[in-house]
């Protein structure tokens, strides 16, 4: 949302921009050239007719999702019904690797892994995979001077052995020690403003990346990645694992924007902002169905809110109880969906509960105003900074909240957010050096790492940036449903004829491994990260291969079993290589490129296919063209696919001159039918919570799947 969708390509050196994806019923049509099945062996017949007489019509979402994706659903049921957690995540890595050898999308980068200075102490906010918490910057320790990497290295260490239990991590009086002199201002940049301050009507990381700073949850995790209490003071977990006991801690309030006492935290905040979020439908109400007793049923088939497993006992005792015992459920309460909202505030604002009621209620936006991204005074909050200034096109602005709880614990008076749309990194490199900025990552393609080799910054501060659980994909677009924006932006030169032969042609899987195998990750990331750093990056499989690891040994159905301790990514290797795919799926590896490959995978397919295509066929990449960064990408991914697959393959590089038209095209398309591309590589996941499902149910079919929007379904 991480925990939702985010986009790399517009991303500044400071800013990771995620958007939600809504559910839409698509068109059932057929067209004339049949779909060719995604097995090995498949055929086509074709009666031969007159390219200007062919007409392309989107297919059926569900019939191509079976064709592509048609076993998935069940292996990733199996690992949900396993017996034990080390079953469980053997059974996703054979789901996971199932997924990978569709080849319908290809892992490319994650966030990190490049060049950077920067001001801020290293891990002074919470350390954690998944989750919101990471955007929680309360605790950040800001010099006026760049740490150089000596200094980071001695404070890593320290971090490490306070991890262990070893020593206490105190990056700010370790900087004092150096002659630094400590920031209470952080300033950095953005480029996607949020759209709603309704942190449980969205699920896109631009709006929650600034409100989570402005309300707590009930647990949150420090800076040692270690869970600690927030507004629930203590909890208790039945012996049967289903219900939670929390005891909102007393005397916390909400607070108006200018800082004006409003009402007092209660559990029933927590039942109110469970309830809307399950009644807005923004996104995040898949995560709990099958988790939260009756959420399911409530939110998608009429059923009673009585029926519900979230309840106030009284002011200060909030009760949730689980469908089955889940054990990554407390590491689910850092995500923005179990946040509390205050309930008299949601009323007074035209708030109501209620699926349908909700549904009426928030079209009336003059009686509706709670959560208005154009008004501050639309919210209240309760965390330690209160939003005071949210211009769209220039600045947003949250201050200390004088009231918070843990007020001794915030180390900042003041963040503030600068519009910047990335299409002047000189300047931007000029106010990091100032001191406008604390900080920036150094690309190749924008000329800002020439810029601090030259000025001798490169060698003074420059440090390489953290690897995260975040992955970004390249998605192939199965049943595209757009080829041009609305007014005639951003269009497609394909004709009808090349529509319906794409289309065809990404219906067989041998075609698509052959595109994927042809992909060079690591030339097209050299054009950001530099040549030395071109790997240093990437990513080979959905779920960050370290994310979990099994604590016991455990035998699969064929007998192979995996020893105790072995990580996720090991175990996904080994169903990777059963089913024969080409792919090493370790971190910092170009672990899908392989022109030998691609070209066999692309034999195959030209036979597969027939007659019943016209080479070459067309694929569509858009790009922003006044980012330097997105120009050369695309022209690596042009170059080094036409390369491998020769005259069989026409890369079409389509222009969107504005921002707004290239997150249209993509990264903002509202489902999969929205999408204006054939292959778009700048959509990526975060994790939610502690468990490889967080990542993997986001290709669920039937709609249910947050990701599956990016392959042009649902």
């Amino acid at each position: 949302m991480k925990k939702k969708l985010l986009s790399v390509i517009l991303a500044s050196a400071m800013v990771l921009s995620l958007a939600g994806c809504e559910k839409k019923e698509t068109s059932s049509v057929s067209i004339d050239v049949p779909v060719v099945s995604s097995t090995e062996t498949s055929t086509s017949e074709t009666e031969t007719v007159d390219p200007a007489d062919v007409t392309y019509v989107r297919a059926d979402d569900e019939e191509v999702y079976e064709a592509v994706l048609g076993d998935f659903e069940a292996l990733n049921a199996a690992a949900k019904a396993a017996s034990s957690i080390d079953e469980r995540f053997m059974l996703f890595a054979q789901a996971e690797a199932y997924l990978l050898d569709s080849a319908v999308m290809i892992p490319t980068t994650t966030q990190g892994g490049a060049y950077a200075i920067n001001r801020v102490a290293p891990r002074t906010v919470p350390y954690v995979q998944w989750g919101n918490d990471d955007d929680r910057l309360k605790g950040l320790v800001i010099s006026d001077e760049f740490c150089t990497p000596e200094e980071r290295a001695d404070m890593l260490a320290e971090w490490a052995k306070a991890v262990a239990g070893e020593a206490t991590y105190d990056p700010a009086a370790y900087l004092k020690s150096k002659g630094h002199t400590l920031q209470d201002t952080y300033t950095l940049t953005f480029q996607t403003a949020p759209v709603t301050i309704d942190w449980l009507n969205t699920s896109s990381q631009s709006d929650t990346e600034i409100t989570v700073n402005t309300v707590d949850g009930l647990v949150e995790y420090d800076n040692l990645n270690q869970m600690q209490p927030a507004l629930a003071e203590s909890w208790e977990v039945s012996d049967d694992g289903l219900t939670y006991t929390f005891h909102i801690r007393k005397g916390v309030n909400w607070y108006t924007s200018e800082g004006a006492k409003y009402a007092e935290v209660t559990a029933n905040d927590f039942v109110a902002g469970f309830r809307h979020m399950l009644d807005a439908q923004a996104g995040l109400e898949w995560l709990v169905d099958g988790v939260i007793a009756g959420a399911g049923a409530y939110y998608g088939a009429g059923g009673s809110w009585d029926e519900v497993g979230y309840k106030a006992v009284d002011d200060y005792t909030l009760q949730i109880t689980l469908e089955q015992p889940t054990s990554y459920f407390l590491t689910m309460l850092t995500y923005s969906c179990f946040l509390p909202i205050c309930d008299s505030f949601y009323q007074a604002h035209g708030g109501v509960y209620g699926v349908e009621e909700y549904a009426a209620a928030s079209a009336d936006t003059n009686a509706y105003t709670y959560g208005n991204a154009d008004d501050v005074a639309s919210q209240v909050y309760c965390g330690p900074f209160l939003l005071q200034k949210l211009l769209k096109d220039s600045e947003i602005l949250v201050v200390a909240n004088p009231g918070y709880y843990k007020a001794d614990q915030v180390t900042l008076k003041s963040i503030k957010w600068v519009y910047d749309n990335g299409e002047n990194p000189t300047a931007l490199y000029n106010d990091v050096v100032k001191g406008t900025y604390s900080g920036m990552s150094l690309g190749a393609s924008n000329g800002t790492l020439d810029m601090a080799k030259a000025d001798g910054n490169f060698d003074k501060y420059a440090y390489v940036s953290d690897t995260t659980s975040t992955t970004y994909f390249g998605g192939l677009n199965l049943n595209r449903g757009t080829y041009a924006l609305e007014g005639g932006a951003v269009a497609s030169p394909q004709t009808e004829k090349n529509k319906v032969d794409t289309h065809t042609a990404l219906m067989n899987k041998n075609f698509r491994k052959a595109l994927m195998h042809a992909f060079d990750k690591a030339t097209q990331n050299a054009t950001s990260r530099g040549e030395d750093l071109k790997e240093a990056n990437l990513r080979n499989m959905y779920t960050h291969p370290e994310f979990v690891k099994i604590e016991n040994d455990v035998t699969d159905k064929d007998g192979h079993t995996f020893p105790a301790g072995t990580f996720y990514g090991e175990m996904v290797q080994y169903y990777v290589d059963q089913l024969g795919a080409k792919i090493n799926v370790k971190d910092a590896t170009n672990g899908w490129y392989n022109p030998d490959a691609a070209k066999d995978y692309l034999a195959k397919a030209v036979e597969e296919l027939g007659d019943s295509v016209t080479y070459p066929i067309n694929i569509d990449v858009v790009y922003y063209s006044a980012n330097d960064s997105q120009v050369a990408q695309a022209a690596a991914y042009k170059q080094t696919v036409e390369a491998v697959l020769g005259d069989k393959v026409q890369v079409n590089l389509v222009e969107a001159t504005t921002p707004e038209d290239f997150y249209a095209s993509g990264y903002r398309a509202s489902n999969g039918e929205a999408g204006n591309y054939d292959m778009f590589y700048g959509s990526g996941w975060g994790p939610d919570y502690g468990d490889p499902s967080t990542y993997l149910d986001t290709f669920l079919g039937e709609g249910a799947g947050y990701m599956t929007k990016v392959i042009g379904l649902f």
